[in-house]
């Protein structure tokens, strides 16, 4: 089976989101399995300055954005430790700039980001077509690759390298959608015949993951209870009554988590590696921890958070109850960055409890991991969370997540109150509504079974043992290859 995964961010090479760390994971993984896959994405100028071993090849092609014949080079390298092949789509114009949607310095997004990925969508069609791969399917991601089953069912339908070829859309997010003025729609190349209400326009705007919607064969999204939630209109941010339409091709295949990057037994940004055989090593990186962001060295609970500061993490939550969880024997670590409101919040407790709370109001890989492995607990309350994977990082460092159960979460922690704690199914606690009593009372659950630590280690135990690997995640995702290229036109 030939497969083309297109995304605009793919680990190592670009970042800005879970996107691209999925994206970096999904394509080795099932070549793993067999698929023939090749990866498409825009050559931006931190790929360039952080001079990865590309090739240029001697592919060139052009796009037409509106009146205008824009041309891009492709350039050629592979997904590291593996032979999948990776190609970029070089324009200077569109991606020589810093910043991947949006300036760096200020997060407005780029005016003319309706033209980049125009050129991303239509470009990658066109070198799919130089390359003579001849796809059965184009894998889209979120909104920015959202128009290519849009034009695959339209200006590129009659391509003979595209006539058995099916599309499939995952939505990783559907708060972002790309969302542009109508009078982009000239630019896209399309008949302004499909701008209605039906397929392309929103609300008088372009959306170009509606497109994606409507015109893929198929839909996922990155947990089962998250492809119900976008069908409602609490979670659907617009879109529901479309998703609905489609229910019967839309489905649910969770994320997985790369066990080369994130395991404690051979996890070089830990003082100490550690695993279901022998724990002792998660001792030692608690005090490491403590030791790092001036904690007291205490055998006390270390609840840890790493999260965007937003209200959709759930931070409004914490902060109401953040005196109420200071009267508790306990520490909180706190790493993440965003809205100036809660860094200020968070910086303020650091203040008044230099005992207890510690914050770190930036990001760093190696801070990430040593809170995953230093901390007994993990919070995230999120508002909603299409999959989440910093509460697989956590089973798998025997630090026990407390979740909000929502989208992904409710789809991987099972509450020690549904089974026993010895069947192996358990493995953190759960609360359901969005209310900070609740997370409260959640916390000091938590807290009350520390206590017994046989039954903590053995809750440990259970969550370090499942598996969530990508491997899994892959072979759902053949599953839906198959089941569409069998399908009749």
């Amino acid at each position: 089976m030939r497969v083309v995964y297109l995304s605009s961010e793919v680990v190592p090479f670009a970042k800005t989101g879970g996107l691209a760390d999925i994206a970096g994971a999904i394509p080795k993984s099932l070549q793993k399995l067999g698929v023939e896959i090749t990866v498409i994405m825009p050559l931006y100028g931190i790929i360039k300055e952080n001079k990865y071993p590309l090739v240029k090849t001697d592919i060139q092609f052009e796009v037409r954005i509106g009146d205008k014949l824009k041309s891009g080079y492709v350039y050629k390298g592979f997904m590291p430790d593996s032979k999948v092949p990776v190609y970029f789509l070089d324009n200077e114009q569109y991606y020589g700039r810093n910043g991947l949607y949006n300036y760096p310095e200020t997060t407005k997004d780029f005016e003319d980001n309706s033209e980049r990925f125009i050129f991303l969508s239509q470009g990658a069609l066109e070198v799919i077509n130089k390359l003579n791969i001849y796809p059965d399917i184009v894998h889209c991601n979120d909104w920015q690759t959202g128009l290519v089953p849009v034009y695959l069912k339209t200006i590129y339908a009659r391509k003979e390298c595209f006539k058995n070829t099916k599309t499939i859309l995952t939505i990783h997010n559907i708060a972002y959608q790309g969302l542009f003025w109508h009078w982009d729609m000239k630019l896209t190349g399309l008949d302004w015949g499909l701008f209605n209400s039906k397929q392309l326009e929103f609300y008088g705007k372009l959306n170009f993951l509606k497109g994606g919607v409507v015109f893929s064969d198929l839909i996922n999204t990155v947990s089962k209870t998250y492809a119900k939630e976008i069908q409602t209109p609490e979670y659907g941010e617009g879109l529901d009554g479309v998703l609905r339409d489609r229910s019967k091709d839309l489905y649910g295949i969770i994320n997985g988590m790369d066990y080369s990057i994130w395991n404690p037994e051979t996890d070089k940004f830990i003082i100490a590696n550690y695993g279901v055989k022998n724990l002792s090593g998660k001792q030692l990186c608690k005090k490491a921890l403590q030791n790092k962001f001036r904690l007291p060295e205490r055998n006390i609970p270390v609840v840890g958070m790493i999260t965007r500061l937003t209200d959709q993490k759930g931070l409004d939550l914490v902060v109401n109850k953040f005196q109420d969880l200071m009267k508790a024997d306990l520490q909180f670590v706190l790493l993440g960055t965003g809205e100036q409101k809660y860094q200020e919040l968070f910086q303020t407790y650091a203040n008044k409890y230099p005992a207890k709370v510690a914050v770190k109001l930036n990001f760093d890989e190696c801070s990430a991991h040593e809170i995953e492995a230093g901390s007994d607990m993990f919070l995230m309350p999120s508002r909603f969370e299409p999959c989440g994977l910093n509460q697989l990082y956590s089973l798998k460092y025997g630090t026990v997540p407390i979740v909000r159960s929502t989208g992904g979460l409710a789809d991987t922690i099972t509450d020690v109150r549904s089974y026993p704690i010895t069947n192996g199914k358990a493995n953190g606690f759960l609360f359901k509504e969005y209310n900070s009593d609740l997370l409260l009372a959640t916390i000091i659950r938590a807290l009350d079974l520390f206590k017994n630590k046989t039954q903590w280690t053995k809750l440990m135990i259970s969550g370090m043992s499942q598996d969530w690997s990508w491997d899994i995640s892959a072979r759902e995702y053949i599953a839906l290859y198959k089941k569409i290229v069998k399908r009749v036109p």
